[in-house]
């Protein structure tokens, strides 16, 4: 078959069965599948390919309904018992958050993950658990409800535990949660993630997560291997009021983010004033790589997607290089008088 009745093919088969939106995107996949199967892929590689795929389109779907919920994702050890401070905090801190009707949503196995979904009670709760040997599928709180998805891999469970999900609380826990933590934290840094308020929750007088803020104060900064406003990406807290506040401050005026060409815009939910505004310039104008901070209303791309189109705008040409201090700007628009 010819490169061009290939594409053909791929068009009229996208045509009748590939609905009726983004089309583009769907054809690029059947290509890209189709290209895998001529290249030399290894079995496993397919496998891979296949089942990633796969079970992102059931995670996807699971979580679509609840796509206009605040949530808040919780990580932590598997291994933390009931009877452990930690589980306690875990649960009262998920139950605070969802009496301000936030979602919880947990890598669905025992330990922290279920203390978060009994703080948030079944119905406030959602579940991506990870497919292993020595572990059971999910815990009794979420295990046989429809907010619940089971995967293979652990590059497509974290997607789904970070993509959709406002703000996250990592509470102490072994690789797998150290993991999850600082590619969170990458992510954010990187530009690749959302910034999202991120707390680092410890019981008071148990300094697992300040240790490792120290840690990074002492051998990453000085090294120059982060950047001191890196340190803007995430808070140590250890009380449950502290990291319900910081998840709440930061939505106080601040709204989203969305690059539309060389702009970054800032929703926010009230305009700030014009002293706002100038002081933003004076203190984070280095963030900009021309011009200045400034008001806007909705970009053309904005409103051929109908997205948030009753928030107030400002606009600035980001540097792209400093996350962190995104970050400090998003801090000082929510304390805007």
């Amino acid at each position: 078959m010819s490169v061009g009745s290939l594409e053909q093919a791929v068009a009229d088969l996208v045509s009748e069965f590939g609905g009726n939106h983004d089309s583009d995107y769907v054809t690029h996949m059947i290509t890209t599948a189709l290209g895998l199967g001529t290249d030399s892929t290894s079995t496993l590689d397919l496998k891979i390919a296949s089942s990633a795929l796969k079970e992102m389109r059931e995670a996807f779907a699971m979580f679509d309904p609840y796509a206009d919920r605040k949530k808040v994702t919780i990580f932590g050890s598997a291994r933390t018992k009931k009877d452990d401070p930690l589980y306690l905090h875990t649960q009262n801190v998920a139950a605070e958050l969802a009496a301000q009707g936030w979602m919880v949503v947990t890598g669905a196995g025992p330990g922290i993950m279920e203390a978060g979904m009994v703080g948030a009670g079944r119905d406030q709760s959602i579940g991506v658990s990870i497919r292993l040997p020595f572990e059971a599928s999910a815990n009794p709180i979420i295990a046989g409800d429809g907010k619940f998805v089971e995967m293979r891999y652990f590059f497509t469970r974290k997607l789904m535990l970070m993509k959709d999900s406002q703000a996250f609380i990592c509470m102490p826990g072994g690789f797998g949660t150290l993991d999850e933590t600082f590619e969170l934290l990458t992510l954010m840094q990187t530009g690749r993630g959302a910034i999202a308020p991120t707390v680092l929750l410890d019981l008071p007088g148990d300094h697992f997560w300040r240790t490792m803020d120290e840690f990074v104060r002492a051998q990453l900064l000085p090294r120059g291997l982060i950047s001191a406003s890196d340190l803007s990406l995430y808070r140590v807290c250890e009380t449950t009021s502290s990291a319900v506040q910081e998840i709440v401050d930061f939505y106080k005026v601040f709204h989203s983010i969305r690059f539309v060409g060389k702009s970054l815009i800032i929703r926010m939910q009230r305009q700030i004033s014009g002293a706002d505004l100038e002081a933003l310039n004076a203190d984070f104008g280095h963030l900009c790589k021309q011009g200045k901070f400034e008001f806007c209303e909705a970009t053309p791309q904005e409103i051929q997607n109908n997205d948030n189109l009753d928030k107030a705008r400002l606009r600035f040409d980001f540097v792209r290089n400093d996350l962190g201090g995104l970050r400090d700007v998003i801090n000082r628009i929510n304390q805007a008088g």
